[in-house]
């Protein structure tokens, strides 16, 4: 895994998120407490003064790890977010672990038809899934959610020129060029917090972050941020490895994001 410029992935993601917030009337952000969507967080306030501008939306199933809800509330009140809470239900899906996929997406429709979100900012990395490789950094979703992953705009020379499609939304990829070790690098070099659960504890660790239901933890004595870059400098296991959902063929993966998955 090869580390990037950092100063050149925050200008353009500072630079997408500007756009966005000037493009769009209603922006809202994506927060799991996971390392990508808090670094976007960081991002966002560097952009805007020391403050996210934009309310951030929890897709909460209701058996997130404890560790989660005290991160989200802590940094909640730390740097003064205007959280959303949408409840998601736990019903028989597509991927079958009821407890995300379509289910979040679900709920994450109702909280935007409540609060009449037009664009809404996702902290999704191109390396982290096949499927999400074939993303825009502005990406339209029909009234539906349904992503057109065949026909997507064309992004040349910083002009992301995507417009909504009658009731439908925009998403936001702020982070696509990052990768894992950019993510950690940069959280080291900015101080920005991080959930606990990251960190080794009796030689066990997360790496990628869900519910309580569908990720387990990985083989790992990293106790700081630096035992983890070091310990992704030579691992050749994929970094969703953890996440049961993604594990399901390409072609479901590629189905739920056609309809709206995250």
């Amino acid at each position: 895994m090869i580390k990037q410029d950092l100063n050149q992935l925050e200008e353009k993601s500072i630079y997408i998120i500007r756009e966005a917030q000037s493009k769009f009337k209603n922006i809202a952000g994506l927060w799991s407490m996971g390392k990508d969507s808090t670094a976007m967080l960081a991002i966002a306030k560097k952009a805007f003064m020391g403050k996210v501008p934009f309310p951030i939306i929890h897709i909460d199933n209701g058996i997130d790890f404890p560790e989660t809800y005290e991160f989200r509330d802590m940094l909640t009140k730390k740097w003064k977010l205007n959280l959303i809470v949408a409840k998601s239900k736990i019903n028989k899906e597509l991927s079958g672990f009821s407890c995300c996929g379509s289910n979040k997406t679900d709920a994450l429709k109702k909280v935007m038809a409540e609060y009449g979100f037009d664009a809404l900012i996702v902290s999704i990395r191109r390396d982290e899934h096949g499927i999400r490789s074939k993303e825009r950094y502005m990406s339209p979703r029909d009234e539906n959610f349904k992503w057109n992953y065949k026909e997507q705009p064309t992004e040349l020379w910083n002009d992301y020129s995507s417009k909504l499609d009658n009731k439908g939304h925009i998403r936001i990829h702020p982070l696509l060029d990052w990768n894992e070790i950019d993510i950690w690098t940069y959280t080291k070099k900015d101080k920005i917090p991080i959930n606990p659960l990251y960190i080794s504890r009796n030689g066990y660790r997360y790496r990628s972050l869900g519910c309580t239901r569908c990720t387990i933890p990985i083989k790992s004595n990293a106790k700081n941020i630096n035992d983890i870059i070091k310990e992704l400098s030579n691992t050749k296991i994929e970094e969703r490895s953890g996440r049961q959902q993604d594990k399901e063929k390409e072609y479901v993966m590629q189905k739920l994001r056609a309809l709206g998955y995250m």
